[in-house]
C-alpha cells in the first residue's frame, strides 16, 4: 500500500508540475481524461465492488451535463449547481437501482440499456428544455473566490483538485464497513444476507452513489467542453465506460484510472500523433484500438492491473 501512494503522489506531482509546459489541446485531453475518470469510478463501485451490471452510465453523466448546462446558463454558481446534479442522479440511481432487486445479470444490464435510451431520447426530443439536436452552448466556466477558472490549465487544476477529493471519498468509503458490504454482496448475495447485509439497501446504495458521480462527471464534462448535446451520450459511450472499468481491473480502486486511460485518452493520442512510425494510425488507429481490446480480454480477462498477480502466482508455483 505504501508503495502505491508514493507511486500515486509522485505520478500527480509530475502531472501537475508537466501540465504547464504542454500545448492547450493536450492539457483539454487531460482535462477530459479527469472528467471521465470521475465517472468510471462510480461506475467501478458499481460494477466491480457491488458486481450490478450498468449499461446505463453515461445517461447520468448526460442528467449532470444538461442540470449545469440549464442552471448556469441562467446564472447560478457553480458550487450551488455541483451538489445538485449529485443529489439529482442520486435519487434517479436509486429508481435504477430497484430493477437489481429483481433482475440479475444480461437482464439488468438490458434493463439499465433501456434506461440510457430513454434518456437520450428525452434529450434529443424536449427541445425547449435541452436544446434537442441543437444541444446548448456557451456553457460557462466556473469562478472560485473571485478567481477565474476559464484558462484551460486552471480549469485543468481545478478539475484534477476536485478527482482527487472524490478518489479519497470513494477511497474511504471502500475500506469501510460498507465498501466490505459491497464487496460481500458481488461474492455471495445469499451469505451476505444470512450475515445480516441488507441486501435491498445496499444494491440500492451500489447505483446511486455510482450514479451521483457520473452526475458530478457531467457538471464538469458541461463547463469543460462549453457544449452539450444528445449525442454525446448515447450507449456507445455507456460501454466505452464498462470496457475502461473492465479493461483496468473490475473491483479494483486503480482500475479505472488504468482503463480510461486505454479506451478514453490513447485513441486520441494514437490518432493525432505525429511520430512518423505511428503516421498509420490516423487512419487505423480505432481498427488497431479494437484488435489490442480483444486480445486483452482474452488474456487477461482480470484486466491490466491483474498482471502483478499472475506473475506472483506463476512464481509461487
Amino acid at each position: 500500500m505504501k508503495v502505491k501512494g508514493v507511486v500515486v503522489a509522485l505520478s500527480l506531482v509530475l502531472v501537475v508540475g508537466g501540465a504547464a509546459y504542454l500545448k492547450r489541446s493536450d492539457v483539454y485531453l487531460l482535462t477530459l481524461y479527469c472528467v471521465y475518470l470521475m465517472a468510471t469510478f462510480g461506475l467501478n463501485l458499481t460494477v466491480g465492488y457491488a458486481g450490478q451490471m450498468s449499461l446505463g452510465h453515461a445517461a447520468f453523466v448526460g442528467i449532470g451535463a444538461y442540470h449545469a448546462a440549464i442552471l448556469l446558463k441562467l446564472g447560478w454558481p457553480f458550487f450551488a449547481v455541483l451538489p445538485g446534479a449529485a443529489v439529482s442522479c442520486f435519487v434517479m440511481g436509486l429508481a435504477l437501482g430497484f430493477p437489481a432487486l429483481r433482475v440479475q445479470h444480461h437482464y439488468l444490464a438490458f434493463a439499465t440499456l433501456g434506461f440510457n435510451v430513454l434518456v437520450y431520447l428525452v434529450m434529443r426530443n424536449e427541445e425547449k428544455l435541452t436544446g434537442g439536436t441543437y444541444g446548448i452552448a456557451n456553457i460557462p466556466r466556473p469562478t472560485m473566490f473571485g478567481i477565474d477558472l476559464g484558462g484551460h490549465l486552471q480549469f485543468f487544476y481545478f478539475t484534477l483538485a476536485s478527482l482527487v477529493v472524490l478518489g479519497l471519498l470513494l477511497w474511504w468509503l471502500l475500506r469501510s464497513p460498507w465498501g466490505r458490504a459491497f464487496a460481500a454482496l458481488r461474492d455471495n448475495p445469499i451469505r451476505a444476507e444470512s450475515l445480516g447485509v441488507n441486501i435491498t439497501a445496499y444494491t440500492l446504495l451500489a447505483f446511486a452513489i455510482g450514479a451521483a458521480c457520473a452526475g458530478v462527471s457531467g457538471v464538469y464534462l458541461a463547463s469543460l467542453v462549453e457544449f452539450i448535446e444528445p449525442s454525446q451520450f448515447q450507449v456507445a459511450s455507456s460501454l466505452m465506460m464498462l470496457l475502461a472499468v473492465i479493461i483496468g481491473g473490475s473491483g479494483k480502486f486503480f482500475g479505472p484510472v488504468v482503463g480510461t486511460l486505454v479506451a478514453f485518452l490513447l485513441p486520441e493520442i494514437l490518432r493525432s500523433s505525429s511520430a512518423p512510425w505511428l503516421r498509420f494510425m490516423k487512419t487505423w488507429y480505432l481498427l488497431v484500438f479494437g484488435i489490442a481490446v480483444v486480445v486483452l480480454m482474452v488474456w487477461l480477462p482480470g484486466g491490466l492491473l491483474s498482471i502483478p498477480e499472475r506473475f506472483r502466482r506463476r512464481r509461487a508455483t
